[in-house]
């Protein structure tokens, strides 16, 4: 990247997707490595809680109306996000 572009790593709380960034906050929420300017601050969807939610909300509508129209013909990505199957775990990362 170019002297002077900015990063904005916004999966940090899940350990970053870029090399050079790192969590930061709010009091301290950039800094500068190879002359780019990097911004992780942890968390946040949690400092605009009321507009993280609607936009969460917003997003679940599409697959609620699919699951409530078909409930037992999941689309694969439905399918993707099913935990518990009649009592029993099935996604492999619970497994």
């Amino acid at each position: 990247m170019q002297r002077g572009s900015v990063i904005i790593d916004i999966s940090i709380d899940q350990g970053g997707c870029i090399e050079t960034t790192r969590p930061t906050n709010f009091d301290e929420p950039t800094f500068v490595q190879h002359g780019i300017t990097h911004f992780g601050v942890t968390n946040m969807p949690g400092s605009v809680p009321k507009t993280a939610s609607q936009a969460l909300s917003g997003s679940l509508i599409p697959f609620l109306t699919d699951l409530a129209d078909s409930p037992d013909n999941l689309t694969a990505v439905l399918q993707a996000g099913v935990n518990i199957d009649a009592g029993e775990i099935v996604h492999p990362a619970l497994k």
